[in-house]
């Protein structure tokens, strides 16, 4: 897998998340970050395959530790992907190898 750029880390709110339009279609994938630790998904709610955000580029996120899904009000870790409250509970995001590059973020970088 070639690597990609994503995003500047700093474009990613410290608690928060971004869309970024990694791929043409429906590859858009979700940075978030909580300091200097960020994960990325793609952006795709597992209960009804719908995106995560209902304005393109919002994606909600709580007390700096899980995003929601905009259209069913489902919880995501930041650190795993893993729905711990709503529709989708025990389900995942699927998720996105990221690494910091200096101040980049890039997908498709092995480890």
């Amino acid at each position: 897998m070639s690597a990609r750029f994503l995003c500047c880390v700093d474009d990613v709110p410290d608690g928060g998340a971004r869309v970024v339009d990694d791929s043409p279609g429906d590859g858009a994938v979700v940075v978030v970050r909580r300091g200097a630790s960020v994960w990325a998904y793609v952006n795709r709610c597992p209960h009804f395959s719908v995106r995560l955000d209902f304005e393109p580029g919002e994606v909600c996120t709580y007390r700096s530790k899980v995003l929601m899904c905009a259209h069913h009000s489902a919880l995501f870790a930041f650190e795993n992907g893993h729905c711990i409250e709503g529709p989708c509970e025990g389900a995942a995001l699927t998720p996105v190898a990221v690494r910091v590059v200096g101040a980049d973020v890039w997908s498709g970088v092995a480890g």
